[in-house]
């Protein structure tokens, strides 16, 4: 494990703005007390920076697969391509508890799945980013973002969400909506009130300025409980973005909606779609 230092990201160039190069990746760990366990967090730190407060934080569930992922080749092929703006990512590797502390912090699922959820976001809040500001010497960003996929899309959309004064973009790739507080098997159960994330943005409020990337693959899945010929994954997330746009969020501006015809609940789909989320979160 290193320590992180400033220096190495920025670099001060007098009277012009230099072109990132590429990334530097770069691996720490920060003992949570709010988790109890020690956080490993792999960074990709982008090159010729001379203002720090240039750069945008993205936040990056499951940060144990961007090796999989090969999240360092795109943010390094986008950059010499000058097609992205300055973007420090901290990939956050999960722990043995994912599916208690990814969720939805308000409410677990009908399994106590997301129980330490709350718990997670205090980590995030509390002890990361001080941490990551800390540790580069930036007093502010701007603007940060968090993404996930899976479950831990869930995660990052229910942190943003419920924080807008931090965080100004979501990404959400193949995300677990269907999360819900009554089993679907029960006689009662009802789409409309027992997926969670859904009732949590129709409680909410809107917040101006907030965007939201989602991606979907037809092969997600092949459960189609309403038997609507629409596989669960993406009438679930469709009913999230219908959620979002009755809030007042614009369908064209505010939110990016990414259908893949032959995209699967794997790594490989979620890399080739990470561009896209990129560059619409952050391109030139």
């Amino acid at each position: 494990m290193k320590v992180l230092c400033a220096e190495i990201i920025i670099t001060f160039a007098p009277m012009q703005l230099l072109q990132v190069s590429g990334v530097v990746p770069e691996n720490t760990a920060i003992l949570s007390k709010h988790l109890e366990r020690e956080v490993i967090i792999d960074f990709f730190l982008p090159t010729n920076v001379p203002d720090p407060s240039a750069l945008t934080l993205l936040l990056i569930n499951d940060g144990q697969n961007m090796k999989e992922l090969g999240l360092e080749k795109i943010l390094n092929e986008l950059y010499t391509a000058n097609a992205l703006y300055p973007v420090l990512c901290a990939a956050i590797h999960t722990g043995k508890e994912r599916k208690l502390e990814y969720g939805v912090a308000s409410q677990p699922d009908y399994l106590n799945r997301g129980g330490k959820a709350a718990l997670y976001t205090s980590f995030i809040l509390d002890e990361l980013i001080p941490f990551i500001k800390n540790n580069f010497s930036i007093s502010s960003f701007r603007e940060k973002a968090f993404a996930g996929f899976s479950l831990g899309g869930l995660s990052a959309l229910d942190i943003v969400w419920n924080f807008p004064e931090e965080f100004k973009k979501a990404g959400v790739f193949s995300g677990s909506f269907w999360w819900r507080n009554v089993d679907q098997v029960e006689v009662d159960y009802d789409d409309d009130k027992h997926r969670i994330m859904h009732q949590v943005i129709r409680n909410g409020k809107y917040h101006p300025g907030q965007q939201f990337f989602f991606q979907c693959g037809n092969m997600d899945e092949t459960m189609d409980r309403n038997k609507n010929g629409i596989i669960d994954s993406i009438d679930d997330t469709l009913d999230v973005i219908n959620e979002l746009v009755k809030k007042g969020y614009d369908r064209q501006t505010d939110i990016h909606y990414l259908e893949m015809p032959d995209g699967r609940h794997d790594i490989a789909t979620w890399s080739r779609a990470m561009p896209e989320f990129l560059k619409w979160g952050w391109g030139t």
